[in-house]
Protein backbone atom coordinates (compact mmCIF):
# COMPACT_ATOMS: atom_id res chain seq x y z
CA UNK A 1 0.00 0.00 0.00
CA UNK A 2 1.27 3.45 -0.91
CA UNK A 3 0.14 6.66 0.74
CA UNK A 4 0.48 9.95 -1.11
CA UNK A 5 0.24 13.34 0.57
CA UNK A 6 0.16 16.55 -1.44
CA UNK A 7 1.10 19.98 -0.16
CA UNK A 8 1.94 23.44 -1.44
CA UNK A 9 -1.41 24.58 -2.77
CA UNK A 10 -2.83 28.00 -2.06
CA UNK A 11 -4.19 31.26 -3.41
CA UNK A 12 -2.08 33.14 -5.95
CA UNK A 13 -2.63 35.96 -8.41
CA UNK A 14 -2.61 35.37 -12.13
CA UNK A 15 0.95 35.26 -13.40
CA UNK A 16 2.24 33.95 -10.11
CA UNK A 17 3.89 30.67 -9.18
CA UNK A 18 3.44 27.76 -6.80
CA UNK A 19 5.34 24.56 -6.16
CA UNK A 20 3.37 21.49 -5.23
CA UNK A 21 4.92 18.52 -3.46
CA UNK A 22 3.73 14.96 -3.11
CA UNK A 23 5.37 12.74 -0.51
CA UNK A 24 5.03 8.98 -0.79
CA UNK A 25 5.31 6.27 1.80
CA UNK A 26 7.02 2.95 1.13
CA UNK A 27 10.33 1.73 -0.19
CA UNK A 28 9.46 1.30 -3.85
CA UNK A 29 8.72 4.89 -4.82
CA UNK A 30 11.68 4.87 -7.20
CA UNK A 31 9.92 2.19 -9.27
CA UNK A 32 6.72 4.15 -9.83
CA UNK A 33 5.67 6.31 -12.70
CA UNK A 34 4.16 9.39 -11.06
CA UNK A 35 1.54 11.78 -12.34
CA UNK A 36 -0.32 14.96 -11.50
CA UNK A 37 -3.96 15.47 -12.33
CA UNK A 38 -6.40 18.26 -11.55
CA UNK A 39 -10.13 18.66 -11.17
CA UNK A 40 -11.94 21.97 -11.42
CA UNK A 41 -15.45 22.43 -10.00
CA UNK A 42 -18.03 20.82 -12.24
CA UNK A 43 -15.40 19.27 -14.50
CA UNK A 44 -13.84 15.87 -14.89
CA UNK A 45 -10.41 15.09 -13.53
CA UNK A 46 -7.79 15.73 -16.18
CA UNK A 47 -4.18 14.82 -16.80
CA UNK A 48 -1.55 17.48 -16.12
CA UNK A 49 1.90 15.87 -16.14
CA UNK A 50 3.71 12.57 -15.70
CA UNK A 51 7.28 11.49 -15.02
CA UNK A 52 8.98 8.13 -15.45
CA UNK A 53 10.38 6.18 -12.51
CA UNK A 54 13.90 7.50 -13.04
CA UNK A 55 12.84 11.03 -13.87
CA UNK A 56 14.39 10.74 -17.31
CA UNK A 57 11.14 11.17 -19.23
CA UNK A 58 8.25 13.56 -18.78
CA UNK A 59 5.02 14.43 -20.57
CA UNK A 60 2.60 17.33 -20.19
CA UNK A 61 -0.92 18.30 -21.15
CA UNK A 62 -0.92 20.89 -23.92
CA UNK A 63 -2.67 23.37 -21.63
CA UNK A 64 0.29 23.48 -19.22
CA UNK A 65 3.24 22.80 -21.50
CA UNK A 66 5.92 25.44 -21.07
CA UNK A 67 4.43 26.68 -17.79
CA UNK A 68 4.49 23.66 -15.48
CA UNK A 69 7.42 21.38 -14.68
CA UNK A 70 7.26 17.96 -13.06
CA UNK A 71 10.28 16.57 -11.24
CA UNK A 72 11.10 13.98 -8.61
CA UNK A 73 13.61 13.21 -5.91
CA UNK A 74 13.68 9.47 -5.35
CA UNK A 75 15.93 9.83 -2.32
CA UNK A 76 13.17 11.85 -0.66
CA UNK A 77 10.23 9.83 -2.04
CA UNK A 78 8.81 13.07 -3.41
CA UNK A 79 7.45 14.31 -6.70
CA UNK A 80 7.04 18.00 -7.44
CA UNK A 81 5.01 20.16 -9.76
CA UNK A 82 6.27 23.69 -10.39
CA UNK A 83 3.47 25.92 -11.59
CA UNK A 84 4.51 29.15 -13.31
CA UNK A 85 2.58 31.84 -15.20
CA UNK A 86 -0.60 30.70 -13.52
CA UNK A 87 -3.96 31.52 -15.06
CA UNK A 88 -7.43 31.58 -13.48
CA UNK A 89 -8.30 28.51 -15.52
CA UNK A 90 -5.60 26.59 -13.62
CA UNK A 91 -7.80 26.79 -10.51
CA UNK A 92 -8.51 23.23 -9.38
CA UNK A 93 -7.75 20.57 -6.84
CA UNK A 94 -4.44 19.01 -7.83
CA UNK A 95 -3.87 15.30 -7.21
CA UNK A 96 -0.73 13.23 -7.42
CA UNK A 97 -0.92 9.59 -8.38
CA UNK A 98 1.36 6.56 -8.57
CA UNK A 99 1.47 3.85 -11.21
CA UNK A 100 3.13 0.77 -9.74
CA UNK A 101 3.08 -1.18 -13.00
CA UNK A 102 5.57 -1.10 -15.83
CA UNK A 103 8.89 -1.05 -14.01
CA UNK A 104 11.64 -1.27 -15.30
CA UNK A 105 10.24 0.22 -18.49
CA UNK A 106 10.25 4.05 -18.41
CA UNK A 107 6.50 4.30 -18.86
CA UNK A 108 4.61 7.56 -18.92
CA UNK A 109 0.95 7.33 -18.01
CA UNK A 110 -1.58 9.99 -18.99
CA UNK A 111 -4.83 8.19 -18.17
CA UNK A 112 -6.58 8.01 -14.81
CA UNK A 113 -7.08 4.25 -15.03
CA UNK A 114 -3.29 3.70 -15.28
CA UNK A 115 -2.76 4.80 -11.70
CA UNK A 116 -3.13 2.60 -8.62
CA UNK A 117 -2.76 5.12 -5.82
CA UNK A 118 -4.02 8.66 -5.31
CA UNK A 119 -3.49 11.44 -2.85
CA UNK A 120 -6.23 13.51 -1.27
CA UNK A 121 -5.46 16.60 -3.32
CA UNK A 122 -4.37 20.17 -2.69
CA UNK A 123 -6.35 23.25 -3.73
CA UNK A 124 -4.84 25.77 -6.12
CA UNK A 125 -6.78 28.97 -6.64
CA UNK A 126 -5.65 31.59 -9.13
CA UNK A 127 -7.28 35.00 -8.91
CA UNK A 128 -7.56 37.35 -11.88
Amino acid sequence: QVQLVESGGGLVQAGGSLKLSCSASGRTFSRYCMGWFRQAPGKEREFVATISFSGGSTSYADSVKGRFTISRDNAKNTVYLQLNSLKPEDTAVYYCAANSKGYPLPVLSTTIRSYDYWGQGTQVTVSS
